[in-house]
């Protein structure tokens, strides 16, 4: 890395160098009007448009550097927060990245719950969580550190169950094994580092939050256009709750009105719905680039 071009006046990002995690970083940064070139061969980039260094580097680093302070901020998955546990500063949950960490174990086993374990050995990368979670439940098993394929161990003979992240579960189908149960979610998060928070780059990172949330809004609401009798407004805006105070412009028809609103992704089609069904007409979606809340 050349440091030559770092400049400590710039806020310092680091995310995940080559992962699960980095195009959907990468596309939050640009969607958040972050302007900057990546590659895979590059260790950092230089933003444009804001005082930004984005650094590059193994996911398992990026929570270490922050807590160091190495970098102000880092993009990382909640699963390797509950593993290290360092102290740093949580953010901001991205909404991306999504998987769960879980107990499997091959899908021929008569182990048929977790306290079948007891005694086991069980193969894992995540042996603080895996330690802590069979802790908890009163369950005494060797744990066995496993830097790869865990999924391969139990077929191998080294495991009789694996403690490993699952998104949908076709990597466990495929070797055969079934999930046991879940120890916990896991998703992107924004985490700082406490000083960053403190001293004069607080401004910094506050802006870059606002730009974040912006884009995660976007992503929760549609915005919507329709035409309807004007008689009919106070019905929906009873079916849309967001309708407090919606844009309302007369059409030629007599009688008749334009409204604007957003509707919530996840009531979206029962709202179009109920609004089709009180009289809405032309309907119109669109997707929102960003929300300033």
């Amino acid at each position: 890395m050349d440091k030559k071009k770092l400049s400590s006046k710039n806020l310092k990002l680091a995310i995940q160098k080559e992962g699960r995690l980095t195009e959907e970083t990468l596309e939050l940064l640009r969607k958040a009007g972050l302007e900057f070139e990546s590659y895979k061969q590059k260790l950092f980039s230089l933003c444009r448009n804001f005082p930004l260094e984005i650094l590059y580097v193994r996911d398992d680093d990026i929570s270490g550097y922050v807590e160091k302070g190495i970098v102000d901020l880092g993009i990382v998955g909640q699963n390797i927060l509950n593993e290290k546990q360092p102290k740093v500063r949580k953010l901001l949950n991205l909404r991306y990245g999504f998987c769960s960490l879980v107990v499997a174990v091959p899908k021929e086993s008569d182990i048929s719950t977790i306290k079948n374990l007891n005694g086991k050995t069980i193969s894992t990368s995540y042996p603080q969580s895996a330690k802590r979670f069979f802790k908890e439940n009163g369950i005494s098993a060797d744990i066995v550190k496993i830097s790869g394929s865990v999924e391969i161990t139990p077929a191998l003979g080294i495991a009789e169950a694996i403690v490993d992240l699952t998104s949908s579960g076709s990597t466990m189908a495929l070797n055969d094994l079934r999930v046991l149960t879940g120890i916990y979610d896991s998703e992107a998060i924004l985490v700082a580092n406490e000083k960053a928070l403190t001293n004069g780059r607080k401004l910094l990172v506050d802006k870059l939050l606002t730009r974040f949330k912006g884009v995660l809004a976007a992503r929760s609401y549609k915005y919507v256009m329709m035409n309807a009798p004007e008689n009919i407004l106070g019905r929906l805006k009873e079916i849309v709750p967001g309708l407090k105070s919606p844009t309302v412009s007369p059409l030629v028809q007599k009688g008749w009105i334009s409204i604007q609103t957003v509707i919530k992704e996840e009531i979206f089609w029962e709202t179009v719905e109920k609004l089709k069904k009180a009289g809405a007409q032309g309907i119109i979606v669109l997707p929102i680039e960003k929300i300033i809340i």
